[in-house]
Formats: C-alpha cells, structure tokens, sequence
C-alpha cells in the first residue's frame, strides 16, 4: 500500500521517518520543501511535514475595511479559510494523489487534531475516497512510533471541530472588541488596542491584583516574641499571634520585659511523612519553570523542542497519573546513562519502586517525563535547564517519601502562653534530588513537662498586614487553570500576548497605563468581558464538542449572543470610554515635563519615526530625538547635567537610564565605550531598528565603524586600547558568569589568537 504521513512540523516528520524506517529512508525536495521516502515491509511510505496551520482563518477581505464595517456586523459574518502555505498544499495534493492511505501524525490534542484534518481536506477536495487513519502517540520514541502506526485510530472530528470553535471565537471576540477599543480611542496600526476573551479576564486579574495592592489600607497590630535557650536558641510567639490593640500590648511587654524564666506547660513531638510531588502536567510544569528564570512561553518553546528531538514525552497535558504500560524500574535503568546517573542508581537500591499520583488522570496523554536519557554533552543552555527539571521531577516521583520531626511547645512566661512549633527535616528523601524546593525549617529543643528553660529576652515588635503578593507567572498560570481561563495549551501565550501588546511588564506581571486602562474600561462598561464566568462558560462548552459530540454551531451562537450583549453595553457608553480611553493614553506617552514651557512632554510619531515633543505644540515646538528601538518609560527625575527628565529604556533582556536629549553629557557618557580608532570619534554603545546592539562611532556617518558585542550581559568600558588593533577594549558582565574581556573588532589578529 501507499502511505502519505503527515506529521505537524518538519522536524518531526524527519524523526518519525527515521523510527519507522530504521534510518533506511531517502530525503527527497519538492520546491525546497524536504520529505522523506522508505518502505516497510510492503508498504511504501512518504512522510512529510506541515508548519502547524496551513490556512489562515480570517474575515474575507471586504470585512477587513475597520471605518467601513460597524463591528455588529462583524458578529454575524462567517470567517473563511485561505490557503497561507502553497508550497506545502502543492505537495499534499501530490502526494494526495500518489496515496491510498493518509494517515495524520500530527500533536494529539485539539490544535494538532485540526491541523491534521485541514491537510485531510485539502487532499480529498480532488481526491475524496483517500482512506484516512490517525497515528497516536505521547513521545516519538521508537517503541511508541512503531506501536502507533501498526494499530492506527479513527480520526477524532469531534476533537477538531472543538478547537475550529475556539477559532472562530476567539477571532470575533478579539476582532470586535478591539476594534471597537481602537477606534473610539483613535488609536491605529501598530497602537491598535487589543482585547480578547481570554487575554482581557486575564489581564484583569494582574490589574484588579495590582489595584487591591495599590488602594491597600495596612492595619497596625504588635507581635511579642521570646527569645528562649535549650542546648541552641529558640523562638516562641504570644499565643495572641497578632495583637491588635497598641496599649494592651504595651502592658503585656511591661509585665514580661525582665522575666527571665519560662516553664514549659505543654511538648508534642511526632514524626511526619513529606510525601513526594506529584508527576508533571503543564500547568505544574511551566509554574516549576518560573524557577529557572524563564518565563512560561520560554519554557514551553524549549520543552516543545526536547519533545520533538525524542528526549521527553509531550508537553501538552492534564495528566498527573503515569500510564500502567510504564515499566518504572527499566525505564530508571535506561536513566542510567544520563547525567544523574549517582542519582537513578540510588533511587534504583528501593526494592519496590512505586509513583506517586496527582488528582486529574487522562487518556490522551501522560505526565511529562524524560523518553531517553541526556547529558550536558547532548543539551546546552535551556535545553539541558528544562529536561533537568523534567528529569529531577521524575525521579522525585519514583523516590521513597522524606521524613520530618515536628514539635510544638508551649511555655507560661509570667502567666501569659506562649507557643513555638518546630519543624526539621530528619530524612530527605526525594527532596536530595530536588533542588527546587527548600523546606522551611526551624529548630525547637526536646522538652520534659513542667521543664524550667532560660529566657533571653523579650521583644516587643510593632509591624502590619501587608498588601496580597503580585501574581508571578507561575501562579498565575495557576490562577488561569483554576479559573478556566484558556486552557493547557493557550495560557502561557496568553500571558506572552499581554506582555506584548505592552499591557503588563516586569518579571513578576505588573499591568502599564495602558493596560490598567482597558481593563478599567472594560469593568466599568462590559464587565462580563473582564470576569472569567463567560470564557469558562465557553471553554466548557467547547469541551463538550470534544467529549460529547455538542454541535460546533450550538457553541458559536451562544458565542455571538454574548458577545452582541456586550458590544450592546459598550456603544451606549462610547463617548465616556472614548474621554477615558484618550486620557489614560495621554498620560501613558507622557515621558516629564517640558524644561522651555512646563508643558507635558510626550511621544508622538512622524513618518521619519518616533520623536518626544510637547502638548503645547504649536505654541511650543520643544523636540527630542529618542533612541529608535526599546519601549521608553519615565526615568529617575530630572537629569543631573542639564534637567531635562530622564527616560528608561526597555529592550528585550535589559535597560538603560539615558537623558531625554541623547546629546546631553549624561547620556553620552552612559554610552561611551571608547575612541575610535579610525577619526577620534567616540566609540558608543548603540542599538539597531531590530534592537540588535552593536558599538559604533558618533561620527556617522562621515565615519563607518562598526563592532558587534555579545547581545546579553553588561558591556563596560575600563579605558584601555587593543594593542593590536586599538579598538577598545570591553568587559562583558554576565549574571551567573565570570566578567571577560574582549577586542570587538572581529578582523583583529588577537582575536583570533584567542580563538
């Protein structure tokens, strides 16, 4: 038989080749396009890969005119498919034509399942009798490749049309809603504001955090501690934890300040199993990734590729529960070999090796653990970071449980109860293999009734409640999961959505001016848009299409009719939203204030590009010029040289503090990083229209040279000339990493010395 594999990405395709054919294939072109041939047994295979979506899913263009469509319209109109890669349609139907078979071998989830049936339908538009099979599989291993293809599935409809509803929905919530935002604000191109079903309930969520901390009112409540000795220092606390009246407080201290005998009225001792965590799913999985410094859309891109390459299972799943078919002690053996090989040996002396479970168990995918095993020679950088985590996460799950002692004591100091509660871990167990979590410790002394211990001293300490913590990306993927906000596959590019439409920044999530003002826009006009009850209303529906066969159309209405409930709010209110919408952005542009007239100093555009002028134009014509890449916030007040107000700028990674007017002493010498060795001009830190950092001299463009400098770390200049070339010489400081020293000038002969 004829077979036509189509797998979801190139990568992929070339792995899965390589397991079914075991490595005897031929790797053909077609219009520069690879795909790979083989046969196996009498079969002959042909497999190829799409790039994900292989048609775009948009209004046709006539709806596209944003002042000739009124976004009601919009509601109603039905989105088309237009073909977006025609190379690749050009080998399907090729390929169509040569096959009996097709069998789809794309991600098994909702998204994977869509892209699937879309080549499907593209090759049986002119060949409609084509046979259709679905390989499944969690990890492209060679045991589970082999399995899938020789005991193939039905293609899951149902599955597909669940995520083609999420296409259609998300595209009219997102198209109405921002332009309607857009044009009542007169904002256009690249200024457009956007909304969106799940990315606005989202965005409220850091917003309505942000505010609660912002308006928070701290009460004052005082804490006495005791300070005791048994063998090592101790702590115990009043039992009245927080006290909440001053003065009572105050007669407490008094009565207990030169007390210097505590009698030990109550001692508990126990020892408590620590249980090891649970198996990833990808919520856990990307909240755990926060810790190593990357953000959950980071993660997720380096977990994709360690899943496609065969080194873990797929990425993408509820599952908590690791499949009966998982022989745990061989697959530790096979672990042998990686990098934690001390670590598998000593988990592998249990004489029963069993796992621990989470709460949701599932059937389309298992947790997420290593398929294969990896050194550092194998992985570098991210790659080796993330399949780490995964793999320390793994043998957590097979480790014997920890053991901790936990003690409470209590004391009478001067009739009034005092209480300390100990906690020491006595065994480690899985905890030794991950070092991602750190227990919270401390120390309480073995007690006798009645037992008469040392005070120290007696402290009186004044403090009060504190503001909720802002939500970091972990939680908040958390948040978004509990909530029904979007789903395993979305959240991370959800949140990656908001930090790149400028609505949130920071490492840890807090909303911008601009951000904070479509949220209080949409609380104050269309607030089902900024709650999550109506996209977890949507999400469970869409479940449904998936599970129970709910009809596709019966969740797009439902759609329609919320949303034309809440376009209906949003019009009757325009010219409101319109005055709001206009003053936030006002005061989100503004960068100071104008040094010639006291007016507001903020960023405009041009056809030349962006440039800072004053609100007093014309009256005032007081311009700056400002670095052409990076986003620009308000700095540290005014400048020291000549006090205009300094701006931060934002690239990808890092900042810098410059003056507004990039001619001022102050921002020259933050730039400066040598003499030119060409004119004598100076050698400055500088950034492309990409944001690509380079060095470069100020008199260009008289004088053209150029150096290119690492893209990360901090680049610092310590006076001193290359003695081969007499470029300057920079110091490149990176965190983690010691400081080096280096001639840019990639022509130089030390250079490449050192090499």
């Amino acid at each position: 038989m004829k077979i036509l594999v189509i797998c979801e990405k190139n990568n992929a395709a070339s792995r899965i080749a390589y397991l079914l054919s075991d490595g005897k294939l031929k790797r053909q072109q077609h219009y520069k396009l690879p795909y790979y041939e083989f046969n196996r047994g009498k079969d002959e295979y042909t497999v190829m890969g799409l790039r994900g979506h292989i048609v775009e899913f948009d209004y046709p263009a006539r709806y596209n005119k944003w002042n000739e469509v009124d976004e009601e319209e919009l509601i109603d109109v039905q989105p088309e498919k237009s073909i977006t890669e025609s190379r690749i349609v050009s080998l399907l139907k090729k390929k169509g034509d040569w096959a009996q078979r097709l069998i789809v071998a794309t991600d098994y989830d909702r998204e994977g399942e869509l892209i699937g049936l879309e080549a499907v339908r593209i090759v049986q538009e002119e060949y409609p009798d084509k046979e259709v099979k679905r390989a499944k599989f969690s990890s492209l291993s060679k045991g589970e490749i082999v399995e899938a293809f020789d005991n193939t599935k039905e293609l899951d409809i149902n599955l597909a049309e669940s995520a083609e509803a999420r296409q259609e929905i998300d595209l009219a919530w997102g198209a109405v809603l921002t332009r309607f935002l857009s044009k009542t604000a007169g904002q256009y191109g690249k200024d457009f504001i956007s909304a969106g079903r799940v990315q606005s309930p989202t965005l409220a969520l850091i917003i309505d955090r942000d505010n609660e901390i912002e308006n928070f009112e701290p009460d004052p409540f005082w804490q006495i501690d005791a300070l005791l000795k048994k063998g090592y220092e101790f702590n115990a606390r009043h039992e009245e934890k927080r006290i909440w009246d001053g003065e009572r407080a105050e007669k407490i201290y008094e009565k207990l300040e030169d007390i210097r005998e505590a009698t030990a009225t109550s001692f508990e001792q126990d020892t408590k199993k620590v249980w090891p965590l649970p198996p990833f799913n990808t919520t856990q999985f990307l909240s755990e990734a926060t810790k190593l410094d990357l953000s959950p859309a980071q993660a997720m891109k380096v977990a994709e590729g360690l899943y496609q390459s065969g080194w873990i299972s797929y990425p993408r799943t509820e599952n908590t529960v690791y499949p009966k078919s998982l022989n745990l002690r061989r697959h530790l053996e096979m672990l042998k070999e990686s990098e934690l090989a001390w670590e598998v040996s000593e988990i592998l002396k249990q004489e029963n090796i069993w796992a621990t479970k989470g709460k949701k168990e599932t059937t389309d995918h298992p947790p997420i653990y290593p398929i294969k095993a990896a050194t550092k020679k194998d992985l570098k950088g991210r790659e080796w970071k993330i399949y780490e985590l995964i793999l320390r996460r793994f043998l957590v799950t097979v480790s014997p449980a920890g053991e901790a002692l936990v003690r409470k004591a209590e004391f009478d100091i001067g009739d009034e109860t005092f209480k300390s509660d100990g906690y020491q871990i006595t065994e480690q167990g899985w905890m030794k293999y991950y070092p991602y979590y750190t227990p919270r410790e401390t120390k309480v002394p073995e007690l006798e009734l009645k037992e008469i211990v040392p005070v120290l001293d007696i402290e009186l300490r004044e403090d009060e409640t504190k503001p909720p913590n802002r939500y970091t990306q972990g939680a908040l993927i958390r948040e978004m999961e509990k909530l029904g906000l979007g789903t395993k596959s979305t959240r991370h590019e959800i949140i990656q959505k908001l930090y790149d439409r400028g609505f949130i920044a920071g490492k840890t999530p807090t909303g911008t001016l601009s951000g904070k003002s479509v949220i209080k826009t949409l609380e104050a006009h269309a607030d089902m848009v900024a709650k999550p009850d109506m996209t977890r209303t949507l999400e469970t529906d869409m479940e449904k299409i998936a599970q129970e066969g709910l009809k596709k159309e019966k969740v797009t209405d439902e759609s329609r009719e919320m949303l034309r409930e809440v376009l209906s709010s949003l019009k009757k209110e325009k010219s409101e939203i319109r005055k709001e919408l206009k003053s936030s952005l006002m005061d989100q542009n503004r960068l100071g204030e104008c040094t010639l007239c006291g007016g507001n100093l903020v960023i405009r555009k041009s056809k030349k590009g962006r440039f800072v002028g004053c609100s007093n134009y014309p009256d005032c014509k007081n311009t700056y010029t400002i670095p052409r890449s990076g986003t620009v916030k308000p700095g540290g007040g005014p400048c020291p040289e000549c006090g205009a107000p300094r701006v931060r700028v934002y690239h990808k990674g890092d900042s810098e503090e410059l003056c507004i007017d990039l001619n001022c002493k102050f921002s020259k010498d933050k730039r400066f990083r040598g003499v030119c060795p060409k004119c004598g001009g100076d050698i400055m830190e500088m950034r492309s229209y990409r944001a690509k950092r380079f060095l470069g001299c100020s008199n260009y463009p008289d004088c053209k040279n150029t150096y290119p400098i690492p893209q990360e770390g901090n680049v610092v200049s310590e006076g001193e000339k290359c003695p081969d070339c007499a470029a300057p010489m920079v110091k490149i400081i990176k965190k983690g990493k010691q400081p080096w020293e280096l001639c840019p000038n990639p022509d130089c002969s030390s250079d490449k010395d050192d090499k």
